[in-house]
Order: C-alpha cells, then structure tokens, then sequence
C-alpha cells in the first residue's frame, strides 16, 4: 500500500475553462485542472515526478488576452483567466507539432501517439520521403538497457532524471545543436565507459521508448512484446533496507521489466540499479 503524505489546505480558485466555472487548489497547473476536469490533453514531455520543460509544446492551451499560446503541462491557473483547450488555434498548434515530430522521429512505441495524430488529423506523410529523419541505428552497448535516438524527441526528461532533479550522475545531457542535437554522454563514449550508474531513471521517464530495456528492445525485434499480456505486481526490494515499491511486469512467466509506482512518497518512481535491473538474477533458473 502505498502511503500518501498529508500537505496543508491550499486556497481554491476559480477560473473558466472551456466557458465552464473552474475551482482549483492554488499552484495547479491548467493541466492539473483540465485532468480533474475529465479533459484529455495530450502530452509528451510532461512527467509526474519531474518540473515540466516545455519542449513538445504538443499540450498548448489558448488563454484570453495571451499573445502565444500556453503550454498547459507548466501554466499555473490564475484566478478570472479564461482558457479554452480545444479552439482552433490550439488544436492547429497540436496538429503542426504531431506532423513535425512523427515526420521526424519513429512514434511507434509512443503511448498514444497514433491515437492522437488520428485525433487532431495530423498528416506527417505530407513532407515527403525526403523529410529529414534522425536514422540512427539503436545503440546497444551494454546488456541492461537500449538507446534507440530514432525514438527521441528531445524532451530532456532523460537529462533532468539523470541530473539535479534525481539522480545528481549527470551521465547524459544534449550534445549538437539544431536537427544535429543529440542525448549523449560526455564525448559520445559507450555508456559502460560513461559515469551512468544503470539505475534507469531515464528509462522510466522516457515518454517514447527512445529509452528501453534491453529485454523489452530484444522482445520487440522478435515480436514477442506483448502488453496486453503482461501482468503487474508491486511488491517490495528486497536488497537493502529501504524498502522500494517495485512493480514486476511479467508475460509468460518471465519478468520482462521493473517500473516503480510514481506516487511513492518515498522513491517517486525511481530505482538503484539493483531494484531496476536486479530481477535478472532473481528469476534465474538452473
């Protein structure tokens, strides 16, 4: 059971979304009013445990007497603003950056990627096969996880887990700039000869699967990757004693990845590398 920290009473404000009075604690963001609000906004690099960095720009909300429109992940609700989610700008906005982003970069492991572009009648076809792609072939250097950059969108979640906001190993940050620019580690070396310290934090933000378990990436290849098949149980690590949350992933009787919950006031989703990848001794046979 995972136990949620009590926090003191925030003021309520009222604002209008949608032409609809809206009543939200103080500090929420439009996103935050918009999910209790049943609203589905789209988003990529927004993350529950990690300070929105508003790249995608794929979750932008249209806000009265605003000259641009807002990103919804990062805008804090004002009291009399007015929003509306799904005026023509906003969703124009969405289509023109789902068309760029999927003309660009592979979406295909993206969680409702397809679902969106279908949505908002995006069409990345419309470039052209000339379209300037990533092409990068999948970088597998070690035997825990998978760096697929074809899959990167450049949302930096990877870098911030990696950095200040969890992790301090700072292993990895943008290299290049402009359509060059890259996630890489210090002088683009193998990750086994980088200060990553596999604990995959940056594997459990990754909004597109850029970033993958190495048994996760082999399954796929072998379209053997089944989610709909796959059970989850959350349990407790057992190899020290802090006590993580860990949530097994099986299919077919084989733990195929660990996630752990985001909500735990304690681990916030994060992992050593012995939580994150340690299952593999734990289910060895023979």
């Amino acid at each position: 059971m995972t136990v949620v920290p009590l926090q003191l009473p925030r003021r309520l404000l009222e604002f209008t979304l949608d032409g609809e009075p809206t009543r939200v604690p103080e500090g929420s963001t439009i996103l935050d009013a918009c999910r209790a609000a049943g609203k589905d906004i789209p988003t990529l690099c927004e993350g529950d445990t990690l300070t929105p960095k508003n790249a995608c720009r794929v979750c932008v909300v249209e806000v009265e007497g605003a000259r641009t429109l807002a990103p919804a992940c990062s805008r804090r609700a004002e009291a009399g603003m007015k929003v509306s989610t799904d005026s023509e700008r906003a969703r124009t906005s969405r289509k023109v950056v789902l068309e760029l982003l999927a003309s660009s970069t592979d979406l295909s492991t993206t969680p409702r990627a397809a679902e969106w572009i279908k949505e908002y009648e995006a069409k990345p076809d419309r470039f052209g096969p000339d379209a300037a792609r990533v092409n990068e072939t999948p970088k597998i250097d070690n035997d825990l996880y998978v760096r697929d950059l074809d899959k990167c969108i450049l949302c930096y979640k990877c870098v911030d887990a990696c950095g200040d906001q969890w992790q301090n190993t700072f292993a990895i940050s943008v290299a290049g700039r402009g359509f060059d620019a890259r996630i890489s580690t210090e002088h683009a070396v193998a990750l086994p000869e980088s200060a990553c310290v596999y604990c995959g934090n940056c594997i459990e933000v990754c909004p597109t699967g850029a970033l993958s378990f190495k048994s996760e990436f082999d399954m796929r290849e072998a379209g053997t990757w089944d989610e709909s098949a796959q059970t989850e149980t959350t349990t407790i690590c057992a190899y020290c004693g802090v006590g993580c949350n860990l949530t097994l992933h099986v299919q077919e009787n084989e733990i195929v990845k660990v996630t752990s919950p985001h909500d735990n006031p304690v681990t916030h989703g994060n992992l050593c590398i012995k939580g994150r990848f340690g299952y593999q001794h734990a289910q060895q046979r023979g």
